[in-house]
């Protein structure tokens, strides 16, 4: 039973990294739009759809859902999904898809030494060989491109990069403190926790809709607005949405150190995603770093097997 719950948690993180994987690219599919606009956009669409999906569940929620649930939704609304968002598409805008990658890709190391310190997790030492790996696959991935800066001035590769620690930072924290909700609300699914963060998340989108247009009224062409609203509606369904369903899916059958290393999984499609947009292949140092990559992943799932067993047990089903 262990077992299974432990591949059907990796199989949701794998899929949501896929999912989530799409949010590098649609800052370079749609630059004429501010970072403002894109988090509006995508959240205000997310919103609205989780607002369909709670309607006819929100009876039985209610009385599971106080003061202190709502005002944990609100701050993992803003970590995990609008300041991170914000942060994560200047990053891209300003020093690229690959540099973004690079930094985001050290969350697995991030949330796995925190997740390390939990009880009965496993302990550091045997996780060192997959962060090793996982930080030599960083390595490599962002080794050209930092050798190689994108066009601009050094304060817009400093200011990208400074957004880049600042979208890490942000989610790093809500990795870890939304795995702590989840397994602290048993009477809340992880679909029905999903649903909640997108209406939160809605209306901060909102929230951000006059800041938009206060520092960006923007002077886009009908055929931009129409691409701004398709992306945006798509980025919603596909990583909002079900992207986020997945992942709260995961956080519940997987205990946290494991949690870490799904993480390598947006990271990589990224990369597969931004050699497409921009057709080519990756060179060497980039198939080593997916090799690595994936060794990291796997070695992690060594390092838990023993505890299979004991982890499925404090980690709590629905």
């Amino acid at each position: 039973m262990a077992g299974r719950s432990t591949f059907l948690g990796i199989a949701c993180g794998v899929v949501a990294g896929a999912l989530w994987g799409l949010v590098f690219v649609v800052p370079e599919i749609v630059r004429s739009f501010s970072p403002l606009w894109l988090a509006a956009g995508r959240y205000v669409i997310y919103g609205v759809i989780a607002l369909g999906l709670l309607l006819p569940t929100w009876p039985r929620l209610k009385p599971l859902v106080g003061h202190g649930e709502w005002m944990a939704l609100a701050w993992l609304s803003l970590l995990g999904n609008t300041l991170y968002y914000v942060l994560l598409a200047s990053a891209v805008q300003l020093g690229g898809v690959a540099m973004t990658s690079l930094v985001i890709g050290f969350l697995p190391v991030a949330v796995t030494l925190i997740g390390s310190r939990e009880r009965g997790a496993v302990p550091l030492p045997r996780l060192l060989p997959s962060l090793l790996l996982s930080a030599a696959g960083v390595v490599c991935i962002g080794w050209e491109t930092l050798g190689k800066a994108a066009s601009g001035s050094l304060l817009t590769q400093a200011t990208g990069f400074a957004c880049a620690f600042g979208a890490l930072a942000s989610w790093t924290t809500f990795a870890v403190s939304n795995s702590r909700w989840l397994a602290r609300l048993e009477r809340v699914s992880s679909h029905d926790w999903s649903v909640l963060i997108g209406v939160v998340t809605g209306a901060q989108g909102l929230l951000l809709v006059p800041v938009a247009l206060l520092l960006d009224a923007g002077g886009s062409t009908a055929a931009q607005w129409l691409l701004f609203a398709g992306v945006c509606t798509g980025v919603a369904v596909f990583s909002s949405v079900i992207g986020n369903g997945l992942w709260n899916r995961m956080s519940r059958l997987l205990p946290l150190t494991m949690v870490g290393q799904m993480i390598l999984f947006e990271t990589l499609f990224a990369l597969l995603y931004g050699f497409l947009w921009a057709r080519r292949w990756p060179t060497v140092l980039e198939g080593v770093a997916v090799l690595l990559v994936l060794g990291s992943v796997l070695t992690c799932l060594a390092a838990h097997r023993p505890r299979a067993a004991a982890a499925a047990m404090t980690v709590g089903h629905e």
